[in-house]
């Protein structure tokens, strides 16, 4: 067997294969690359190598390597899936659809709704809170929405009636110094009402908190030691600063603002899962930096279970970006 890849020369290369590529997917899905039959559980079965799939001994189904994953029902090939997922976790400000498309030989509209299905697999939920005492932890916010000098000017009467935020999207997020990891959501405001519950959502007790100024964080000192740094007069005051997450915030931007040009706030949560997964498969645990090979791996073990359909990334079957 080829040595696995490290470059995206090489990645090309080496899943050029369709059989390459259901061996390196089933490898990740299964304890020893050996196939569960999703209908039963059982684990024996026979491969019906002409047509590259399993056909269960106890049930009788078939199934492939794409049942019960991102790649359920599409008839793209592995060949293209695992290389557009290369580079989407390695490619810092992500790539846009009409590039991907362009670079596999398919379709605008199909490369589209392959990267918010690969941004599915990004996504880690975890009921884990950050921080604890002795921990420290930034949170902030920030507003996402295009800027009034790039707009025509019919849209910049409708959309810019005031300064400021609004007519903006804003998102909330949260860093734990300690380990690098960030976490952000969407968010429907940015008063105590909205902010207050994602705190206490994300961030264990007895955590050191540090935040602006703004009067969403008041009154939070009873469950964290809670420091904030006033912008108007100054950005660090020893260890209390939000410079970390301001961090994030301008690589968001420059991913969005840059690459993917208008999100709609539909899909936002999507490009968010996306830019935190990339931020925290920087490093390992021990601090050592994560190969781009590395980072693939990663997000391809995260595949299964997961399934968007057109009518779900579309909002057709009453799904919310919330």
């Amino acid at each position: 067997m080829e040595p696995q890849p490290k470059t995206l020369q090489q990645a090309i290369q080496y899943y050029k294969d369709e059989q390459v590529c259901i061996d390196a997917v089933a490898a990740m899905r299964w304890p020893n690359g050996r196939p569960v039959c999703p209908a039963c559980g059982h684990k024996e079965h026979y491969y019906l190598k002409s047509q590259r799939r399993w056909k269960c001994k106890e049930c009788y189904k078939q199934f492939t390597v794409k049942l019960g994953s991102i790649f359920e029902d599409s008839a793209l090939s592995l060949t293209k899936w695992l290389p557009a997922l290369w580079m989407l976790v390695n490619c810092k400000n992500g790539i846009s659809s009409y590039e991907l498309a362009a670079d596999l030989g398919i379709s605008q509209k199909s490369a589209w709704f392959m990267l918010h299905r690969l941004r599915l697999a990004l996504q880690r939920g975890s009921m884990v809170k950050l921080g604890g005492p002795g921990s420290e932890v930034e949170a902030d916010e920030t507003f996402i929405g295009g800027k009034a000098r790039n707009m025509h000017l019919s849209e910049k009467k409708r959309r810019i009636t005031s300064t400021g935020p609004k007519g903006k999207q804003p998102v909330w997020g949260v860093l734990e110094r300690e380990s690098g990891e960030v976490r952000c959501e969407v968010a429907m405001g940015v008063g105590k009402r909205e902010l207050q519950p994602l705190v206490r959502k994300h961030i264990a007790a007895d955590s050191a908190l540090f935040t602006d100024a703004s009067y969403s964080y008041q009154g939070m000192d009873s469950e964290y030691v809670h420091q904030f740094i006033d912008h108007a007069i100054k950005y660090v005051d020893g260890r209390v600063h939000t410079n970390g997450l301001e961090n994030f915030w301008s690589l968001l931007k420059r991913s969005i603002g840059g690459t993917y040009v208008s999100v709609e706030p539909f899909h936002l949560f999507r490009y968010l899962d996306e830019q935190s997964f990339r931020y925290n498969s920087r490093k390992d645990a021990s601090g050592k930096k994560i190969s781009d090979a590395d980072r693939f791996q990663l997000a391809l073990s995260q595949i299964a279970g997961k399934r968007l359909t057109f009518a779900s990334v579309t909002g057709k079957d009453g799904a919310t970006c919330f």
